[in-house]
């Protein structure tokens, strides 16, 4: 997922469109290559010091919908520290799977963490250690806007989102889709 140019020395590393391996739901979907295009062509390093740069997105209606959506499916886990949690558990599974089989796990996209725009840096690096650490199979998107609106689009008035970790393929999937324009109606 992520890449570094070796000949360019402490460069970020940067989303590879190649190499990123987004949830088999969206691959097989008409919009994949427009959703693959937007999450590589605008993209910004997590903090001004970090290593990695995240796609940048603006919060549309359907993707508001998607999250709201993924929430009342009980795929949404908030916070960072509730994310860091659900990670680590799921890496223990993960190489508890990969020790009793004979066959390699393929890397691919299924969680996704969505982000506020108005973190401070010490949130942003401890979101990077967390990218750093469960790799390609986390996708991290900074929305273009505050907690207080995200967490009111998705939770209600009064409430503030800074972090969002969708922990299931469908709701990764619809998520994602819901970032690329919609097909055109036949």
């Amino acid at each position: 997922m992520k890449k570094i140019d070796i000949d360019e020395g402490n460069q970020p590393f940067q989303l590879n469109k190649k190499a990123l391996r987004l949830p088999r739901q969206v691959e097989s979907d008409p919009r994949a290559q427009q959703l693959l295009r937007i999450l590589t062509t605008k993209t910004r390093l997590l903090w001004q010091g970090g290593e990695i740069e995240v796609p940048v997105a603006a919060l549309r209606p359907e993707l508001a919908t998607a999250l709201r959506n993924a929430l009342g499916a009980n795929q949404v886990v908030r916070s960072l520290e509730s994310a860091e949690r659900r990670l680590a558990t799921e890496e223990r599974g993960l190489n508890l799977v990969d020790r009793q089989s004979v066959v390699p796990r393929g890397v691919r996209v299924s969680r996704l963490m969505v982000m506020a725009d108005d973190g401070a840096e010490r949130f942003y690096r401890q979101v990077e250690r967390l990218l750093l650490r469960h790799g390609p199979r986390v996708l991290a998107v900074r929305l273009e806007v505050d907690a207080d609106t995200l967490g009111e689009l998705v939770f209600g008035p009064g409430r503030r989102a800074r972090l969002l970790l969708l922990d299931h393929k469908e709701a990764v999937s619809g998520v994602l889709l819901s970032m690329a324009k919609p097909l055109p109606v036949a």
